[in-house]
């Protein structure tokens, strides 16, 4: 409201209004004037309605100015005013001379000026007492200056000042004040100082700080999702007093979350950080959660897409004739995802291979078929038709496959060459009259018609034919082989009888023969012996080594030895080492005497004499003269040889023997027969038992 113009009514009226409204006010207002005039502050908060008179020369208003201010009443109570300075001067009497001249008597003046200030919200006037000292009429006196007229950042306050000249007794000025954007606003006003938040990202959640300017007021955190496409709900809000941390699960931090945090006074500033959406594990999480739902009803095709967030995608309807099979996109037929709710594709016609894929940057992100759904209707249409498509104009039709649309006799040829056979075109043929017959179903047409047109033949009736020659096929083929059986059942009659001769359950090992070597102490012979009995009635030949005979006797025991092991290893026999306490200690012997070979021929700048370690063992000594013999043969991999060490007697194999497998006997009996046997499959566990129960006994002894 505006204050009414001069009424005419005696300074006393003006005096019963003060004292009816006085001693109300805003507290902290202030006046303050310049040099040569006092001024007080008679009421802060009077009626407006009565502008002061003055029976003789009054107080001039020369000048309004407004300007901004804060005013501080308390620590963080700070609010945004607007200070008044008026600049006054002394009216000429009236009637009298020329102003300012030496005839114009000097006076003390005391006025009474009014300042009121009218905003959307509020509106106040203030009564002031101005007193000047032998002021001169008509001469500049001074200013005077109100602290303050209080209104909302950004507001507009109309201000106007009377006083009871008979002049210039009124002056009026609008001015807006200033917002949050003002640097002493931000700096003092509680409502200007918005809060900061700081993201910080851990393995299980994240974790929000929210940094504040006042310790005192309480704040409130609100998390939500922003949607484009309408207001993302009221979300979760947090009211804490002073700073506060806030963790957030990591399941629910999607590239559309957002913060917002603001303190709890009157029309705060907000201050809001959607920090996720470039985060690419947030994306990939919203994936997780989004979910694509396909809709038949009736004649109409329709999807709907569930997530938490909008989707930067689009829907591209597509071909698949398996699960496995991969998607031919359908041209002319892909749109955006818009909102939640279902998107229908004009005009398409369900059928059971049918899908939509939801593609986002080049890569298919989802998939879903007709055909995939947990109650599926029947639809019109097979899974194994054709998908051909019909191009605008005089255009001839083409299947749809692998990116491109191939022609019919192109696509008869590659996936049905049988009846392509002998008669090209013959499936272009019948499919071009399966469309114009109407025994094709047509999934699409534009509706202004014109471009392509897509159809759904069936081919399982060409699919019968083609399997119906592949199982005549197969019947064939199974016949000549049961016809050359029966031609060549003798053979295999002899091939079976083989078979069970070879492998049978009491001579597993016919036809084997093994040499046997061993050192010439009791509890080897023993074994050897043992060995050699237990061997002969599974089918195996053994000659042991050292022994007796004509063979020895004729040719002395190491010529005799050497002669057997040549024919062992002529024949591809099984040369046993049977490593007992003396064998083991010729082995280590020959394997200390290769060592000084080995150092000698190092340390001699020519040929050493000392050429095989086997040539310093006694003239006697079987086993270690075999040694001489089975060492450099095994260390080439030629030969089949087998190590026995008989426990426990024997704690591990020299290392010049461990090219050969390695058997602990009796224990490994089992092993140790399968090496014998050779790549037979027999079932030796039997015999091995017994084998093994024999040696047990020997060795026990």
């Amino acid at each position: 409201m505006r204050c009414p113009g001069p009424t005419g009514r005696a300074p006393g009226l003006l005096l019963l209004l003060l004292l009816a409204a006085g001693g109300r006010g805003a507290p902290g207002d202030a006046v303050i004037c310049s040099q040569g005039l006092a001024c007080r502050l008679l009421d802060s908060d009077v009626l407006c309605g009565t502008e002061p008179a003055a029976p003789g020369p009054g107080l001039a208003l020369l000048g309004l100015r407004l300007e901004p201010e804060v005013r501080c009443v308390g620590p963080d109570r700070c609010s945004p005013c607007l200070q008044a300075r008026l600049r006054l001067g002394l009216e000429p009497e009236e009637g009298g001379g020329d102003a300012g001249t030496a005839a114009s008597p000097r006076r003390d003046v005391t006025a009474l000026l009014l300042l009121s200030g009218h905003g959307y919200a509020s509106s106040r006037c203030v009564a002031v007492e101005v007193r000047a000292s032998s002021a001169m009429p008509g001469r500049r006196l001074g200013s005077v200056r109100f602290c303050c007229f209080e209104a909302p950042l950004g507001s507009e306050l109309h201000v106007t000042a009377y006083s009871g000249a008979r002049g210039r007794r009124r002056l009026s000025q609008t001015q807006r004040l200033p917002d949050c954007s003002w640097p002493a606003a931000r700096a003092a006003i509680p409502q200007c100082q918005v809060p900061r938040l700081q993201v910080s990202p851990g393995l299980t959640a994240v974790l929000v700080e929210v940094r504040v300017a006042t310790v005192e007021l309480n704040y409130t955190l609100r998390l939500y999702h922003n949607h484009s496409h309408g207001s993302g709900g009221s979300g979760r809000a947090v009211t804490a007093s002073g700073p506060m941390n806030y963790s957030v699960p990591l399941e629910e931090v999607l590239p559309c979350l957002c913060l917002q945090v603001w303190p709890e006074i009157q029309d705060p500033l907000r201050a809001t950080l959607c920090p996720f959406s470039h985060d690419a594990a947030a994306w990939e999480r919203l994936w997780l959660q989004t979910q694509l739902v396909l809709h038949d009803v009736g004649q109409t095709f329709t999807c709907s897409i569930s997530a938490p967030c909008d989707l930067p995608a689009e829907l591209v309807p597509c071909w698949s004739l398996a699960p496995t099979a991969p998607c031919q996109a359908l041209p002319s037929l892909r749109q955006p995802v818009t909102g939640q709710g279902p998107q229908e594709f004009q005009a398409l016609q369900p059928h059971p291979n049918l899908c939509v894929q939801v593609r986002s940057s080049g890569r298919v992100r989802l998939t879903q078929c007709l055909r995939d759904r947990e109650h599926p209707a029947v639809l019109p249409g097979r899974a194994d038709d054709v998908l051909l498509m019909e191009p605008g104009g005089n255009a001839s039709l083409c299947a749809l496959q692998r990116g491109s649309c191939t022609p019919l006799s192109s696509f008869t040829a590659v996936l049905y060459p049988q009846q392509g056979a002998g008669r090209p075109g013959l499936l272009e043929q019948q499919l071009q009259e399966d469309v114009a017959s109407g025994q094709c179903m047509q999934l699409w047409r534009p509706e202004n018609g014109s471009g392509v047109t897509l159809w759904a033949c069936p081919m399982h009736k060409y699919i019968r034919a083609r399997w119906a020659l592949a199982w005549l096929g197969a019947l064939v083929c199974a016949a000549c082989i049961l016809l050359l059986l029966l031609l060549k059942k003798e053979d295999v009659k002899g091939w079976l009888k083989s078979l069970r001769a070879g492998c049978g359950s009491k001579a597993p090992l016919r036809g084997r023969r093994a040499l046997l070597l061993h050192a010439a102490e009791p509890v080897a012979e023993r074994a050897a012996c043992v060995l050699a009995a237990a061997l002969r009635p599974m089918g195996m030949a053994v000659v042991a080594a050292p022994g007796g005979g004509s063979g020895v006797a004729a040719w002395g025991p190491l010529p005799w030895l050497h002669a057997l092991h040549r024919r062992a290893l002529r024949d591809g026999d099984t040369i046993v080492l049977l490593l007992s306490p003396a064998a083991e200690a010729a082995a280590r012997r020959w394997e200390d005497a290769a060592g000084d070979v080995s150092r000698a021929g190092d340390a001699s700048s020519g040929p050493s004499p000392l050429h095989d370690p086997g040539s310093e063992v006694e003239p006697c000594e079987a086993f270690a003269a075999a040694l001489s013999c089975a060492i450099p043969v095994l260390s080439a991999g030629a030969g089949r040889y087998v190590v026995a060490r008989l426990e426990p007697t024997v704690t591990s194999v020299p290392q010049v023997l461990r090219a050969a497998p390695a058997f602990v006997l009796p224990s490994e009996a089992v092993g140790f027969l399968q090496a014998l046997a050779g790549r037979r499959g027999c079932r030796l566990e039997p015999h091995a038992a017994a084998v093994a129960e024999r040696l047990r006994r020997a060795l026990g002894e």
